[in-house]
């Protein structure tokens, strides 16, 4: 288990280093995330109307929740395992004592940690231009939020290169990733809060995994109302385990027809 970890600590760090080199592209990426702001525009406008129960301060705070926990929770492995195979990339990893899922994520986590700085800016100018909104969590939110973000990014993960395994068959992988990512915008709370949907639909939504990996955090972060932790741990632990059980038996057919292509 220390070697385990000390190769991982590696990885880390090294896939840290190697995204301080190209920072400027990083934020720019990251940049690229501020739709929440836009979304926040959208709603604070409709909560000034005074026919919601939220006001505009709430629906600022909660996104700009929603932004912190996309910067920490976003992934692209498919479109990283889809080159990797279809280049040959992969092949050599293969021949090494090491899952090349583990490569993955540690380049996922080691991006995090350079995209850290980006985000706390942002969140301080944020707080410069809307100061109404500014607040301090409770510790306890706190530590929620951050375990939920840290559960959400890894249910996030598995979810993605669970779907990345299609590419031992198909070119295109990452299409049934468009797929969910739709089911995400209306389900997950990144459009809207769920409170805001219907009582059947937000039931329905907490049954999927997609709350798990905006909604419930953001809500945490801003000692916001959430639904039963108990039961949203569960159900996340459930999908967590789904999607590693999908993605390890998609792993070993895939293995045998990547060797078959004379990878």
């Amino acid at each position: 288990m220390t070697a385990w970890w000390r190769k991982f600590a590696t990885l880390v760090s090294v896939n840290y280093a190697y995204m301080l080199e190209y920072r400027a592209e990083l934020y720019l990426w990251a940049l690229s995330g501020v739709m929440p702001f836009f979304l926040m525009g959208l709603w604070m406008q409709a909560g000034a109307s005074g026919r919601l129960t939220q006001d505009p301060v709430t629906f600022a705070r909660y996104f700009l929740a929603v932004f912190v926990v996309r910067q920490i929770t976003i992934v692209w492995v498919v479109w990283e395992v889809e080159n990797d195979v279809v280049t040959g990339r992969m092949a050599p990893w293969l021949l090494q004592p090491l899952d090349p899922f583990w490569r993955y994520f540690a380049g996922h986590v080691g991006e995090r940690f350079a995209r850290f700085p980006f985000i706390l800016l942002l969140t301080v100018l944020f707080f410069g231009l809307y100061p109404k909104a500014f607040y301090i969590p409770s510790a306890k939110g706190v530590l929620a939020g951050c375990l939920a973000m840290a559960a959400a990014f890894v249910l996030r993960f598995v979810m993605q290169y669970a779907f990345a395994m299609l590419t031992f068959w198909t070119e295109r992988a990452n299409a049934i990733e468009d797929l969910f990512f739709m089911l995400y915008l209306f389900l997950s709370g990144f459009l809207a809060p769920l409170e805001l949907f219907p009582a059947g639909v937000r039931e329905f939504a907490m049954l999927t995994p997609f709350p798990y990996l905006v909604y419930v955090p953001a809500q945490l972060l801003i000692d916001g109302p959430v639904p039963d932790l108990g039961r949203a741990s569960a159900v996340m632990l459930v999908w967590v385990v789904v999607f590693i059980v999908v993605y390890r038996v998609m792993w070993r057919a895939g293995l045998k027809r990547f060797s078959a292509m004379g990878a």
